[in-house]
């Protein structure tokens, strides 16, 4: 099973982060990272907000680095790890705008972008952006559906409902020739978003048994049917795990969320400093590999 990890520091959702992550550093997250693609994890993830209202911080935080900088600063460290956007919003951003910031990451590191996309749900940010809020999930579709012709191409063209372009020159462009596309959310409809427009589904506060559901469902469809691709399905842990203080309870959390339909994990873990989070990403792999 892949392992991807839910990069520390770099958000501070309430009850969702250890102590030392407040005072938490750029190297500290470098370190992190160099571990996670020593080891052979899939992918490191970083959110975007731009700004979140005050009376909103107690329940989604506030603190959320910008993806975009934080992926080109690590790119220079690792090697083989990717950089998951988990999540963009999609009525923030043109889409050439996201195909020129992320095509250009994307050759940056080598093709190692993997682009986690949601259409969003704080409507004051929407606001505060001059973005349409009502319509986010239209305007999302068609978002996705324009990013899949411009992201690896030059002269990109498309005529959807919301965008339109042509005759224009986006270089550079992604080397990827298919960046993938992970769609986020928490709904039954960022799973049927995903299966039709995307590669994968990287959902957030998704118990397995609803996961175990919704993919079953999902599964009968004919755009499941029609795709050329299997979906990845990551599936976040709903619990912190502790590979290293408690191994057995953490593959059976693994397998849990395998059972349900995971082909990949993206990990939150138990941690109390910098070191003991690269102890726990060790201790993690060897878990994962008892149960192969």
């Amino acid at each position: 099973m892949k392992l991807g990890i839910i990069t520390p520091v770099l958000t501070l959702t309430p009850g969702g982060h250890a102590r030392w992550e407040r005072e938490g550093t750029i190297d500290d997250v470098r370190r992190i990272a160099q571990a996670a693609d020593r080891l052979g994890y899939d992918h490191l993830t970083c959110s975007e907000h731009v700004a979140v209202p005050a009376d909103a911080v107690p329940t989604r935080g506030g603190r959320y680095w910008d993806p975009l900088a934080t992926f080109g600063y690590l790119a220079a460290h690792t090697e083989r790890v990717r950089f998951a956007t988990d999540v963009l919003v999609l009525g923030y951003h043109h889409p050439l705008a996201i195909a020129k910031r992320y095509g250009t990451l994307d050759r940056i590191t080598g093709g190692r972008v993997v682009l986690g996309l949601g259409v969003g749900s704080l409507e004051e940010e929407f606001k505060l952006l001059g973005a349409p809020f009502e319509d986010r999930g239209a305007r999302g579709d068609d978002s996705l559906r324009a990013l899949r012709v411009a992201l690896s191409q030059t002269t990109p063209s498309y005529d959807g409902a919301y965008y339109r372009f042509a005759d224009m020159v986006v270089e550079p462009c992604a080397v990827q020739e298919r960046v993938p596309l992970w769609v986020g959310g928490r709904t039954a409809r960022s799973l049927r978003r995903a299966v039709e427009l995307g590669d994968g589904w990287c959902p957030f506060a998704v118990t397995p048994e609803q996961a175990t559901t919704w993919l079953a469902k999902a599964a009968t469809t004919d755009a499941w049917a029609a795709r050329e691709q299997p979906l990845e399905v990551v599936l976040q842990t709903h619990r912190p795990v502790d590979p290293s203080g408690a191994p057995d309870d953490a593959g059976a959390t693994a397998r849990e969320l395998h059972g349900a339909g995971a082909t990949m994990l993206s990990l939150r873990l138990i941690h109390h400093s910098v070191e003991h989070y690269i102890e726990q990403l060790e201790a993690m792999v060897e878990v994962v590999a008892e149960l192969d």
